[in-house]
């Protein structure tokens, strides 16, 4: 047990244990200490200098966020040194930033511009050299502005430490040193994966989406096109967040209504191809194990995960499962059973995804996902995107009663709403592969395989038999993962891997929240609360038990696995 440190923040006692610095430890007693670069457990580095504090008896000013805490301590945390320190750091960070507010995509959720305001900051004060830098527009998915960058370094740490990348760090040297890529090189240059984790961790508008959503207003706009929506599981349990309501609500209802509202669209539900996706891919590994094809299996659901095994183990491509993603698989079944049943031809069907990704913006544009060159998704939005879009278009989001998915894709089973948190592939992944190797196998819970620390281990029986699966989210512990099963440390039998950390639901396309937020709140908890709870609350527990599913399989997919399913909903990969 750790021992407990008694203290006084602006005279107020405090008990915290040993090891917490004076930036926690001022929380605990609901004080707010601004800051800028720290971001709980991914960076801690004391450099913006926006978090200073006085320390009875010590001269000058500490950063809060790299001092531990001491007996007998005694902190100030808004004297007049302090607040005229962080108000003129606020000002020189100001005279360097291109004060692009009223246009910026972080407007109104900028950390920045909120301690601008809190400080009643003079923006032009120090009067600066304008530096500027080419935006960095090379990739489909993220756009890098460093004409706005603070050089907080959350986005060089969260891509080195988190996701173990590196694709950007600090270049240069001096007055002109930057955050960039290797050589000045644009992005798509680099090993990025495009997970969008730096946009997530970034406090101001230097890291944003590459956005679609002049293309899908133009074409709702455009009489000949069909469009239809359809939405991932994750992206009901975030996007009232846009829309100031508590991390955790589920909205899905609201967001049907609101797509709806848009135009003359149908909205679909993701989660019946999350359902096809465990058919498809437990039937994969079935097949696996009884022909002595490569083990294990890894799931291939995440883009970002798929791009990473692409840059970096060309020798363990044959171990991706083949499956498409489950965007992957409701474009093709779009542009071609939805097609045919409703006489669309293919290119006037306008097909809008809306994703937690942004990797999944890289997805879409893959040649291997099209059909006669015709992209089997036009657009993938993120939950960011489309909440513009719902604010741009008047609607009141909160006030909405809601509505239901437009058939035919409508049911969906539990399994594919926990797509959207770590270890949620694996387990409905299980649950139709016992019930498909033990016939009457009817259990749904798989405990071990739930919850959010990176890396989770487990063994079942089924059909007399132990297997080890293992799951792994963030791209560290991905490789973490990947040596131990080369060294011959773990022998798992599937494996399950998400590019961000959590899973989508902590995509890089979800809703930007501030470090006030990120460091205190487990938002990869509440969020992945809801989609559980749906799962429980959900008649149907198991993929294999849709009603969608097996619609589609009498009708044109036959079987799962078989020649038509499999040339309509799997792939192959590239090495890059």
């Amino acid at each position: 047990m750790k021992k407990m440190i008694h203290m006084k923040i602006n005279d107020i006692p405090v008990t915290v244990p040993e090891g917490t610095t004076v930036l926690q430890a001022a929380k605990m007693a609901n004080i707010e200490i601004p800051s800028l670069c720290y971001l709980r457990d991914i960076n801690c580095i004391g450099a913006c200098r926006v978090c200073v504090v006085e320390i009875k008896g010590r001269r000058g000013l500490t950063a809060a966020c790299t001092y531990p805490v001491e007996e007998g301590l005694e902190v100030l945390t808004n004297t007049p040194m302090v607040r005229a320190s962080r108000k003129t750091t606020i000002e020189l960070i100001l005279s360097t930033h291109h004060k692009k507010c009223l246009s910026c995509v972080r407007g109104n959720h900028c950390e920045l511009q909120k301690l601008a305001y809190d400080y009643g900051i003079n923006e032009d004060r120090f009067k600066s050299e304008e530096m500027t830098y080419e935006i960095d527009e090379s990739t489909p998915y993220v756009v890098r502005d460093n004409n706005k960058c603070i050089q907080c370094l959350r986005c060089v740490s969260t891509c080195t430490k988190v996701q173990g990348v590196g694709a950007i760090g600090q270049i240069r040297r001096g007055f002109d040193v930057r955050v960039g890529s290797p050589f000045d090189k644009g992005l798509d240059s680099t090993t990025c994966v495009g997970c969008g984790q730096c946009i997530v961790s970034c406090p101001v508008g230097a890291l944003y989406e590459k956005s679609n959503i002049d293309d899908v207003w133009d074409a709702i706009g455009d009489p000949n096109k069909k469009v239809v929506f359809f939405t991932a599981p994750s992206i009901a349990a975030t996007l009232g967040e846009c829309f100031d309501m508590p991390p955790g609500t589920h909205v899905e209802d609201k967001m049907v209504q609101a797509i709806r509202m848009l135009g003359d669209v149908e909205v679909f539900n993701m989660n019946v191809t999350a359902d096809l996706t465990i058919l498809e891919e437990a039937n994969e590994l079935i097949d696996r194990i009884q022909t002595n094809k490569p083990l294990p299996m890894f799931t291939s659901c995440c883009p970002g995960w798929i791009k990473y095994m692409e840059h970096n183990y060309h020798e363990l491509l044959p171990n991706l499962s083949t499956c498409k993603s489950p965007q992957g698989m409701f474009g093709a079944l779009l542009k071609s059973y939805y097609c045919q049943k409703n006489h669309i031809d293919p290119k006037d069907l306008f097909v809008v995804s809306v994703i937690p990704c942004t990797a999944k913006k890289f997805e879409v544009s893959r040649p291997e996902l099209s059909q006669h060159g015709i992209p089997d998704v036009d657009v993938a939005l993120t939950t960011r995107e489309l909440s513009r879009m719902i604010k741009g278009a008047g609607i009141s989001f909160k006030d909405l009663k809601g509505e239901e998915f437009d058939d035919p894709f409508a049911i969906a089973s539990g399994a594919g709403k926990i797509f959207g948190a770590t270890g949620g592939v694996m387990e409905a992944a299980l649950r139709t592969a016992a019930n498909i190797l033990d016939g009457t196998n009817e259990k749904v819970d798989f405990m071990d395989v739930r919850g959010t620390p990176g890396i989770k281990e487990a063994t079942y029986r089924i059909n007399g038999t132990e297997v080890d699966v293992c799951v792994a989210s963030g791209l560290a512990n991905a490789r973490k993962v990947i040596d131990m099963v080369k060294s011959g440390e773990k022998n798992y039998l599937f494996i399950e891997i998400m590019a961000c950390p959590g899973g989508c639901i902590n995509g890089g396309g979800q809703p930007v929240q501030s470090d006030s937020v990120r460091n205190y709140v487990d938002l990869k908890k509440l969020r992945s609360s809801v989609l559980y709870d749906s799962d429980q609350a959900n008649e149907l527990r198991c993929s294999h038990d849709s009603p969608v599913c097996k619609m589609l399989y009498d009708e044109y997919l036959e079987k799962p696995g078989k020649a038509k399913a499999h040339s309509l909903l799997h792939t192959h990969y590239t090495e890059r």
